[in-house]
C-alpha cells in the first residue's frame, strides 16, 4: 500500500511542475493539494482518490484530464480507471464511492475522453506577404532559407526558437508572415498565430483586469505555430515577460513552433529577464541585414511588375532608388508610391529629376554620405593610429579604444550592419562590434575626455560631406 501511496505523492508533484510552468500554481493548490490517496486495487488497476466534495472532481475531470492521464498512465498502468470517495458526513465517517466508470487510455492519445476540436484561430497573418514576392539577396538568403524550412516542417524542432532581428525596414516582418502563411497553405489546420509584442501585452493588462489571466494562457497554449513581433517592446513590463515565459516554456516543451522578431539580438535586450533570454538564444539566431544596392533593384522591380508599373519607371530611376535609398525596403516602396502620386498630380513622367526631388524629400541622406573608410582615416589622424593597427589584433591600450571608437562611429553614422562592421574591421564578428559600442557608450556617461575626443572627430566627420 505504501508504495502506491508513494507513487501518487510523485504524481502529485509531476502534476504541481506543469501546472506551474503553465502558470496555474493556484490550482494545484486549490484542487489537487486537497485530493488523498485511499487504494489502488492492482489487478483491476482501479485508483480511488478521496476528494472534499464531488466539485473537486467534477473541477479535474473538465479541466485537467488529459494531464492525470499522463501522469497517472505510466505509475499505475495502461488500462487505469478512477474512482473517488467523497466525505458526505465527516462526524459519523460517512462517505460514498463515484466511480468514473471509464478507462483511462494513453494520454498520447488524448485522455479519458476525446476532446473537443478546438475552435478555429484567425491568425492574423497579412496574406500580401508571402515567400512569393520575398526577394532574396545576399542580406537574406540565410533567414529566408530558414524561414521556408520552418513554414514547411512546423512539428519538428530544428530551429525552434527562430530569433529573426535587424534594423527598421529590412523585411523581419515580411519573413515571418511568410512563414505563418506558407504553414497554412501547406497545413490548414495548423493553428498559427501572428501578434505583436504590443498587442499581447494589451492582451495580458486586460485579463489581468478582468480576471482571466488562466484563460488567456490557456488560448496561447493551444497553438501550433506563435509568431511574436517587435518583441524589445517588453523590455520594461516585467510581468508580461513573466506570463509569455510560461506560454513559452509549455510551447516549447510541446515542440509548437516559436518565431520571435526584435530590431536587437538576443545579447542586446536589456531589460529582459535573463531567463528569456536564454531560451531566445537556444534554437537559432539570425540578422536580416541591410539589403545592398542589388537587392534594393531587385525589390523595386518586383514592386514595379505587381503594381503594373512596368514601362512607367524607367530602369535608370530604379538604379538611382537602389542606390540612394539604402538600408530599407519601406524607404524603397515609399519612394516608388510617392513617385506615382506626384507624376498625376503633376501630370509628369516619372524621370531622374523627379526622383531627385522625391528622395531628398523622404530620405534623410547627404551628397557625400560617411564611409568607413573616412571614419578609419579621421580616428587614425586624431588617435595617431594606424589603418593596420585598425585592423590588427593588436591590445595595447590606445589601439583598442581607436579601434572600438571606429566599430561606434560606424553603427551610429552609417547604415552598415554590425555584422558587416566586424568583417571590415579585421575579420571580427558581430557581437565583438556591439560589445566595443556598449563600451563606449557606457564610458561617455563619466569619461569627459573621451567624449571631447568622439566630439572633435565627430565634427571632422561632419565637415568632410
Amino acid at each position: 500500500m505504501s508504495d502506491y501511496k508513494q507513487l501518487w505523492e510523485n504524481a502529485l508533484h509531476t502534476i504541481c511542475q506543469s501546472l506551474t510552468e503553465m502558470g496555474k500554481g493556484e490550482d494545484y493548490e486549490k484542487w489537487f493539494k486537497p485530493l488523498l490517496f485511499e487504494s489502488f486495487d492492482k489487478k483491476e488497476e482501479r485508483l480511488i482518490i478521496s476528494v472534499p466534495t464531488a466539485a473537486y472532481s467534477e473541477y479535474i475531470e473538465k479541466n485537467y484530464l488529459q494531464l492525470m492521464g499522463r501522469t497517472l498512465i505510466p505509475l499505475f498502468g495502461k488500462r487505469l480507471r478512477m474512482g473517488y470517495r467523497i466525505t458526505v458526513d465527516r462526524e459519523n465517517n460517512q462517505s460514498v464511492l463515484q466511480d468514473q466508470g471509464q478507462e483511462m487510455v494513453n494520454a498520447r492519445k488524448a485522455g479519458v475522453q476525446k476532446p473537443s476540436p478546438l475552435p478555429d484561430v484567425d491568425p492574423q497573418l497579412d496574406m500580401n506577404l508571402n515567400f512569393r514576392n520575398y526577394i532574396e539577396g545576399e542580406s537574406n538568403k540565410l533567414s529566408r532559407s530558414v524561414g521556408l524550412s520552418v513554414a514547411e516542417h512546423p512539428k519538428t524542432t530544428k530551429f525552434n526558437p527562430m530569433f529573426v532581428y535587424g534594423a527598421s525596414g529590412v523585411g523581419k516582418t515580411h519573413l515571418i508572415n511568410a512563414i505563418g502563411v506558407r504553414a497554412k497553405e501547406l497545413y490548414p489546420n495548423l493553428r498559427v498565430l501572428y501578434v505583436s509584442a504590443r498587442i499581447f501585452q494589451q492582451q495580458y493588462t486586460t485579463a489581468v483586469q478582468q480576471n482571466t489571466v488562466n484563460d488567456f494562457i490557456a488560448f496561447y497554449q493551444t497553438l501550433d505555430m506563435l509568431i511574436v513581433d517587435d518583441i524589445q517592446e517588453w523590455a520594461t513590463v516585467a510581468a508580461t515577460q513573466n506570463t509569455f515565459f510560461h506560454i513559452f516554456d509549455f510551447l516549447f516543451r510541446h515542440q509548437k513552433r516559436i518565431i520571435l522578431v526584435s530590431d536587437r539580438s538576443p545579447a542586446q535586450l536589456r531589460g529582459m529577464h535573463e531567463r528569456l533570454i536564454t531560451r531566445f538564444a537556444c534554437g537559432v539566431t539570425i540578422e536580416i541585414e541591410r539589403p545592398n544596392t542589388q537587392l534594393c533593384a531587385d525589390i523595386l522591380r518586383s514592386k514595379i511588375r505587381r503594381d503594373g508599373l512596368s514601362g512607367v519607371i524607367p530602369e535608370d530611376v530604379v538604379l538611382y532608388i537602389a542606390e540612394t535609398v539604402k538600408g530599407s525596403v519601406r524607404d524603397l516602396e515609399g519612394v516608388i508610391n510617392s513617385l506615382m502620386v506626384y507624376s498625376i498630380v503633376d501630370n509628369a513622367d516619372i524621370d531622374l529629376k523627379l526622383a531627385e526631388k522625391i528622395v531628398r524629400r523622404l530620405i534623410n541622406i547627404s551628397d557625400e554620405p560617411i564611409t568607413l573608410d573616412i571614419i578609419v582615416d579621421i580616428v587614425c589622424e586624431h588617435m595617431n593610429v594606424t589603418q593596420q593597427d585598425i585592423n590588427g589584433k593588436s591590445r595595447k591600450k590606445d589601439i583598442v579604444l581607436a579601434r572600438q571608437i571606429v566599430m561606434y562611429l560606424a553603427q551610429n553614422k552609417t547604415s552598415i550592419p554590425a555584422t558587416r562592421i566586424g568583417r571590415l574591421i579585421g575579420g571580427r564578428d558581430h557581437s565583438t562590434v556591439i560589445h566595443s559600442c556598449r563600451k563606449i557608450e557606457k564610458a561617455l556617461e563619466k569619461d569627459k575626455d573621451l567624449k571631447t575626443l568622439i566630439n572633435t572627430i565627430t565634427k571632422a566627420l561632419n565637415q568632410t560631406k
